[in-house]
Formats: structure tokens, sequence, C-alpha cells
């Protein structure tokens, strides 16, 4: 009477796995749930913004003429907007990718501050599909292509 049958016993094993899966899959949502970051698009954040301090990731192109290093040197303010009317002011201290440059796509992510800037702590720079290595630029068409042949003989 002191041991429970084996079908009994496999029974309890399996709850019990059952649980403490449950269990660590709560666990772990919990511990996440402040790492989420949100996206949004520039006329998203002006309509409906974050709370501030919230962790988020802004995405847009930078506008034209907005973008200005302060005298810090190391600071950079620029607007993101969606190319539309909806303009977010952004601040960000670090270093800049080299893509990054008016009219191009940047994704940053940072949070609001109470002056409605979004303080920037990674900016994230997007290339078009016309992309080409500063290296190719000034090939033509038929240099880059035997330089690209070149490269790809050995890998074969």
């Amino acid at each position: 009477m002191s041991a429970l049958k084996p079908k009994h016993q496999r029974l309890v094993l399996v709850i019990l796995a059952l649980v403490a899966i449950i269990g660590a899959g709560l666990i772990a949502a919990w511990s996440l749930r402040n790492q989420a970051n949100y996206f949004y698009l520039p006329d998203q954040l002006v309509e409906a913004p974050p709370s501030v301090g919230q962790a988020v990731r802004l995405g847009g192109m930078v506008a034209e003429g907005s973008l200005q290093t302060l005298p810090d040197g190391v600071t950079i303010a620029f607007e993101v907007t969606d190319q539309e009317e909806a303009r977010v002011p952004v601040r960000y201290r670090g270093i800049v990718p080299d893509l990054f440059v008016e009219g191009s796509g940047v994704v940053a992510e940072g949070s609001l501050d109470a002056s409605g800037t979004f303080v920037a702590t990674n900016l994230l720079a997007k290339h078009d599909e016309n992309y080409v290595p500063r290296e190719l630029q000034e090939m033509s068409e038929h240099q880059a292509a035997k330089m690209a042949e070149e490269t790809t003989v050995g890998l074969e």
C-alpha cells in the first residue's frame, strides 16, 4: 500500500513535467514583458505616442535638411519622417552608421522624453535596393562584374 502502481507513477511524472514546462514559459514571458520593443512609424508615434521612457523602435526616413551635429561633437539631432506630414525630432549620442545620411532609411531604438523628443540609444541605417559598396561605385558595370567573377572563382 506504500507504493503507487507503475501506471500511476508515469501519470504523476507526466503531470509534473507539464506543470514545470508551463511554469517555465510563464516565468520567461513575465521576465521579458518589458523587453518587447514596439515598432512605430512617425505618424503612429505622433497620433498615439507611447508612454515616456517606454522602449520602442521608430522607423522612417531622415528628413532632408534636418541633420545637425550639436556643439559637443558627439550628439546629433535630426527628424524622422514618413514622407508625408508627420515628423518626429530625434536625438542620438554615439557613433553614426556609415550609411546614415539625409534621405536614407533609419530605424532608431530608444524612447520618448518628456519634451516629445525621441532619444535614440541605437541607430540602424537602411539602404535601398540599389546599394553599391563604395569600392564599386566608380567602376563600370563590366569592371564590377569582372571583379565579382574573380572573387568567386576560388569559392567553387
